[in-house]
């Protein structure tokens, strides 16, 4: 069973939440990233982005938090909740609530913080695998 307070428990889901997030996130805007650099080589080489490059991966870095955030404390804000797990060792989001505005937390968390990154890193490297193997038979034709 969980050993701590309510409060330990929502902190801890918190962190859980906010960590597993911001990893998630880190992985897809490096995946676009890298598909970026690899796929579209003179992106980037306008002046603006000379004038902007050297704080880009700090804004990416705010964006990733700000993003995690944004879902990690939706439930401190009533919009979904914290609790014990199942087996009530840990405790996590309450997947298995009956309210229409944790129903809907729980659809954007899918969709938003799951869906949608995996679907980019997907694209990201696709994209670069793409790249590589037309490239590959570009050097062998010459």
């Amino acid at each position: 069973r969980w050993l701590f307070n309510q409060a330990v428990c929502t902190l801890y889901a918190f962190c859980g939440v906010l960590f597993g997030l911001c990893s998630l996130s880190s992985l897809t805007v490096l995946s676009t990233v890298c598909c970026l650099k690899v796929c579209y080589p003179a992106y980037g080489k306008c002046w603006v982005c000379y004038l902007i490059c050297a704080y880009t991966p700090l804004l990416l870095l705010l964006c990733i938090w700000a993003y995690a955030l944004m879902f990690a404390t939706a439930p401190l804000a009533e919009w979904g909740s914290y609790g014990p797990e199942p087996y009530g060792t840990a405790c996590c989001i309450v997947w298995n609530a009956s309210s229409r505005e944790a129903t809907l937390y729980i659809l954007a968390l899918f969709i938003f913080c799951y869906l949608l990154p995996c679907l980019l890193i997907l694209a990201s490297y696709s994209l670069i695998l793409w790249r590589v193997r037309v490239s590959r038979r570009a050097v062998r034709q010459h």
